[in-house]
């Protein structure tokens, strides 16, 4: 055979295995989806792992809740789930696993045109039950509210027996706004005039949200705060996979875990959990 021929060949073979290995880095692909706050902590940190990783695909939707996302995770439809609430019973059945990361605190927060800075948990009782209905400067409140089923109504609940019930009045009232998703529930604060709500810190700060933060009895929502058991709304942060989350899902988690991971998490304002370390990996 002459010797052009075979160079030919040889050239032919040499490209087509480039090409097959082009296909297979490209087909590494991370589906994830969860909760509205968990998912704008996510998205530093993709940031900072396809850098290094540039033939890394990560896919992230609309978030789903932290319910919808464990559901698609265990029908397979999903490689990691992130949530703000602990599994119940039956997903652990099903072969959920969940691993805590950190918690933000869950700001009180209100449109930038408010005139206010602080509130107490008395006045956010008369908020919800109708008892408030007008600031200072008479502008009617516009309450913000999410479904009682949604982590942030639990929270607020949590915050005194007077709040656990003027959450139940407030979904009784007509005429409610009620915010179904994490960026639903902030953008609508945001663009109602006289817009009063909850957002989690870590949204404020990775979204950099047009929103007044209020403290809230004398105590500002922050990772000092928050550590000191000071600020009494915490949200939590974890992540949930199960035994066919793949190995280049579970190399992802183990970079957010690491302290670089760690790092940027708590620059976007979560509070990483003291026990999260790096030398722990996931397999």
């Amino acid at each position: 055979m002459p010797r052009f021929i075979l160079l030919l060949f040889a050239a032919l073979f040499l490209t087509n295995s480039v090409a097959l290995t082009c296909v297979c880095h490209a087909a590494d692909t991370i589906r994830i989806n969860g909760s509205g706050t968990a998912l704008d902590m996510m998205k530093p940190l993709i940031k900072a792992y396809t850098k290094t990783h540039p033939n890394m695909r990560i896919m992230m939707e609309k978030p789903l809740g932290s319910s919808g996302a464990v559901k698609a995770l265990l029908a397979e439809a999903l490689d990691v789930a992130v949530v703000s609430r602990d599994l119940k019973p039956e997903e652990v059945i099903q072969g959920a696993a969940l691993r805590k990361y950190g918690k933000t605190p869950l700001a009180i927060v209100t449109e930038k045109n408010v005139r206010r800075s602080a509130i107490s948990t008395k006045e956010l009782e008369d908020i919800y039950t109708g008892k408030t209905n007008t600031w200072q400067n008479s502008e009617k409140i516009r309450l913000i509210l999410r479904p009682l089923s949604d982590i942030d109504s639990h929270i607020l609940r949590r915050l005194s027996p007077g709040m656990d019930s003027a959450i139940t009045s407030s979904h009784a009232r007509p005429g409610m706004i009620v915010a179904i998703t994490d960026p639903e529930s902030y953008t609508t604060i945001s663009k109602t005039p006289g817009g009063i709500g909850a957002a989690s810190l870590n949204s404020i700060i990775s979204e950099k949200l047009p929103l007044t933060v209020l403290s809230l009895n004398g105590v500002n929502p922050s990772l000092k705060t928050l550590a000191s058991g000071a600020y009494p709304l915490t949200k939590e942060i974890s992540f949930v996979t199960t035994a066919k989350t793949p190995p280049v899902s579970r190399d992802f988690i183990n970079f957010i875990f690491s302290a670089q991971g760690r790092a940027i998490a708590e620059k976007a304002g979560v509070l990483v959990s003291a026990g999260v370390a790096e030398g722990s990996k996931t397999h």
